[in-house]
């Protein structure tokens, strides 16, 4: 196991180009139901009818509070109310609007009371919560790392013990240009080139500072998200060299280690940063010959790749300081093994 890692510096990103980017996308941000533009309020939709469930303060509370409960929260929430050592807490899953609540009630197979989901404005401005974890993506703000620092100061009550965490992403690093390894403590990218890892280094400070910890998160995936879904149903050209690295992550497991961060405690994951992949990078093309094992894609045809031996070639992530400190595995091994099962 490696050392804890250091302070954690900045650098300089290698070249990068406007298509790759938009590729990295569908590769590294963490998706959830994005807030309202106004950081301050963490979400400004109109005002739900159900005003009536605002959560009142409590500070002896044992909460969790799940902000942005798109496909990374609602599988959070699931796998709390099922794990027995949270059999007594309730969780509080937090969204813009109500419009999703019944599908995600559905996804999280919950009709019981543990489980409450509430619009950021029905929340009320006194509410604390032992444990809060902050899935929602920056695309929801006008200030991200505002949003950020306002919910680790009003809505977690860290006095309590428990944890504050951030869901961060690997695209933090940069591209990669040719297959160096990153680790918890290597340069992010230049935050004053790339607005996007601007947003993400601010909201991770800000969350550290806060006594949080983040969660560098690789590549996320379900059978039916994430960038094998877009390349094989499109058909379109995949930019990027065919050997490109990928690093990967499915959904549940990236909930799951979001989990072991509170459940670790504050002790040992507070300040810390934490990078979180399932260990087997892939490529472009490995990508899309794991894909079509899956009965979904069995019919599909591998669309060309067209980026040439000049592009960056990517980055290897070496978590393996973070899965040791968490107590974490992924369930799903590899993109591969994962296609494979759903032949």
């Amino acid at each position: 196991m490696r050392s804890p890692p250091p302070s954690l510096p900045n650098g300089s990103p290698g070249r990068r180009s406007v298509i790759l980017r938009i590729t990295e996308l569908f590769l590294v941000l963490p998706a959830a139901l994005s807030f309202g533009a106004n950081a301050g309020a963490l979400g400004t939709a109109g005002r739900s009818s159900t005003s009536a469930l605002s959560m009142s303060s409590s500070s002896s509370s044992d909460g969790i509070a799940v902000f942005g409960c798109g496909v990374l929260g609602t599988s959070l929430c699931r796998q709390l109310l099922e794990n027995s050592n949270f059999d007594s807490r309730k969780v509080t899953g937090i969204t813009k609007t109500t419009s999703k609540h019944e599908q995600i009630r559905s996804a999280v197979g919950a009709d019981d009371d543990r489980l409450q989901l509430l619009t950021s404005d029905d929340v009320s401005q006194d509410a604390k919560f032992k444990d809060v974890v902050f899935c929602a993506p920056p695309s929801g703000f006008d200030d991200y790392p505002a949003a950020v620092r306002n919910a680790t100061e009003q809505y977690w009550d860290k006095g309590l013990g428990g944890c504050f965490v951030f869901t961060s992403s690997g695209g933090i690093y940069g591209q990669g240009s040719d297959g160096e390894t990153v680790t918890e403590t290597s340069p992010t990218a230049d935050p004053v080139t790339n607005p996007r890892t601007a947003k993400l280094v601010g909201a991770e400070t800000a969350c550290r500072d806060g006594g949080g910890c983040a969660l560098r998160l690789a590549g996320l995936y379900t059978l039916e998200r994430g960038a094998h879904n877009y390349w094989l149903e499109s058909e379109k050209d995949i930019q990027g060299r065919a050997d490109g690295i990928i690093n990967l992550l499915h959904y549940d497991d990236a909930a799951s280690a979001c989990m072991a961060a509170i459940e670790a405690g504050q002790k040992v994951v507070a300040g810390k940063t934490f990078l979180i992949s399932d260990s087997h990078p892939t490529t472009r093309l490995g990508i899309c010959e794991s894909a079509i094992k899956a009965a979904k894609y069995a019919d599909k045809t591998i669309p060309p790749i067209i980026g040439g031996d000049d592009m960056p070639r990517g980055k290897i992530y070496d978590g393996s300081w973070s899965d040791a400190t968490l107590n974490w595995k992924p369930t799903y091994e590899s993109f591969d093994k994962f296609m494979a099962s759903q032949s």
